[in-house]
């Protein structure tokens, strides 16, 4: 084990589950699943929820599982969240353990987050004497998209018991192993998306004065957007305004008479909910009717800022501070753009998500999320564990 993670307080029989806990990791990697389709996930973790004698739930929205553990001793319910679904990425990781899904891979971590928190329903099937209350254990798809989180809900995963208290983890290879990212308030952007196409008149490119060039409105557009955030959000609030796509023309000597954009929205605050959206639509509007040209706008709301509990994200912190070594081991300053349906799940109950350090630069390790040469060091697995375990027992205290 890696000096940095051999002083991280990690009890015995979680030490022991490491091999396994690879071992389910690896099995899940190779056979990786895209959203609302992480059948053979799904019918893998069921059957060693079974094996454990632990009640569970399979289908809920679609692929979804929700396992409940309860122990001798009455007390709260906390809810543990893992995602499961995978991405549209061909791997060139050359290990023995591959993705054997051409075109689709794990290269997010979530294989991990699910190997994570089988070890968490193994250890607290087999030690219902050592903590108080209930678990839930929400096995997640589609946190990639279309998003899994609010259909879950929608379902009743929070209920019949009603979860108290969530909390989850993101394996991140931003952070080097035997370190976590823990803050309270805004951790992830809301994400929101748009398409628009503008329509213009075309023409031959040496006459101009015959047409109306749907580029050049199109380009203007996108220099007005970005004046958004430079001019209409707060300077100490955080926001993102990208055209990630833009197409138009198909000859040099034609002016093009339509132009396809589309792109993404990022901020923390909420207040910004409805607000950049509508500004979007001003400046596109606007810039149309000064050229004479029209647009369609579709824009829509991906999922919202995740923002934790202060109460339980304390909690997590102080759990967090008993398992690894400070001042190294705990990141407040960990914010990113990056998006997360886990935002769902703390709308409707106090939570903490956080972020598990699992870069080793030196095996490799450290490719970002997303990437198809991703992979983290597994040794982060057994601290997962060990993170949901003491948050199960100190919830109740």
């Amino acid at each position: 084990m890696d000096t940095i993670v051999k002083n991280a307080q990690i009890r015995a029989e979680i030490l022991d589950l490491q091999p396994q806990l690879v071992e389910w990791r690896r099995r899940m990697h190779q056979y990786p699943e895209l959203g609302f389709r992480e059948n053979l996930t799904a019918d893998f973790i069921s059957y060693k929820l079974t094996e454990w004698g632990i009640d569970h739930q399979k289908g809920v929205a679609k692929t979804g599982i929700v396992a409940t553990i309860k122990s001798d001793v009455p007390g709260k319910v906390l809810g543990i969240r893992a995602d499961m679904d995978a991405l549209p990425v061909f791997e060139l990781n050359e290990v023995s353990y591959k993705s054997r899904h051409e075109g689709v891979m794990h290269a997010c971590g979530h294989d991990g987050h699910s190997a994570i928190a089988l070890g968490i329903a193994h250890y607290l099937a087999h030690n219902k004497d050592k903590f108080k209350g209930t678990v839930k254990i929400i096995f997640q798809p589609a946190e990639e998209g279309p998003g899994g989180a609010k259909p879950m809900i929608e379902e009743g995963v929070l209920k019949n018991p009603d979860v108290d208290a969530i909390v989850g983890l993101h394996l991140w290879n931003n952070l080097p192993l035997g370190t976590m990212g823990i803050r309270e308030g805004a951790l992830m952007a809301a994400v929101e998306c748009f398409k628009c196409q503008i329509f213009g008149k075309g023409g031959h490119g040496a006459m101009p004065d015959q047409t109306i060039d749907s580029i050049m409105v199109g380009a203007q557009i996108v220099n007005g957007l970005q004046t958004i955030v430079s001019r209409n959000i707060k300077p100490t609030d955080s926001a993102v305004v990208t055209v990630g796509k833009f197409q138009g023309g198909t000859a040099l000597n034609v002016i093009a008479d339509t132009v396809k954009m589309s792109g993404t929205v990022r901020y923390f605050n909420p207040k910004y909910e409805k607000f950049i959206g509508e500004r979007i639509e001003a400046i596109i509007k606007g810039i149309c009717e000064s050229h004479g040209a029209t647009y369609d706008l579709d824009y829509w709301q991906l999922y919202p800022p995740v923002i934790n509990n202060s109460r339980i994200t304390e909690l997590v912190k102080s759990v967090a501070l008993d398992v690894v070594e400070t001042p190294l081991g705990v990141v407040p300053e960990c914010q990113t753009m990056g998006g997360e349906d886990m935002s769902f799940f703390l709308q409707q109950v106090p939570g903490c998500y956080f972020f598990l350090g699992s870069a080793n630069a030196e095996k490799g390790l450290d490719y970002p999320h997303h990437h198809p040469r991703f992979d983290f060091d597994e040794t982060a697995l057994s601290l997962g564990v060990e993170m949901f375990a003491r948050c199960v027992e100190k919830i109740n205290r």
